[in-house]
């Protein structure tokens, strides 16, 4: 087991991401591109405002592949689950550990 944790990365297109590591290690939330480090940060930021709020989660439901995605207040996604889970009882502890872990969570930015 390892602390959960938010890291900010570079993608081979030179965009920044982050994506969200529980506590056991496996990444469960990846963000969309950035085209700034600091708007990755907001980002962020707005995972650990918006994650316990269950009505901030739209979940996708199709046969053996069900996923999630995050939203601010304004309905704009924050970031997705980083995979589909084969049952909604798999994806619904991956959205529990999100509401408890990701708020203070804190932050590895892998591109210094």
């Amino acid at each position: 087991m390892s602390n959960p944790k938010f890291e900010i990365f570079k993608g081979k297109d030179g965009q920044f991401y982050f994506r969200f590591r529980s506590s056991n290690g496996k990444i469960i939330l990846v963000s969309e591109a950035y085209p700034a480090k600091a708007s990755c940060i907001n980002g962020i930021d707005s995972v650990k405002r918006n994650a316990p709020n269950d009505d901030r989660y739209e979940r996708i439901d199709k046969v053996d592949d069900y996923r999630f995605t995050l939203k601010a207040a304004n309905h704009e996604p924050i970031a997705r689950s980083s995979e589909g889970y084969t049952t909604k009882v798999n994806r619904e502890n991956a959205i529990d550990v999100v509401k408890t872990e990701a708020p203070s969570a804190p932050t590895e930015d892998q591109t210094v």
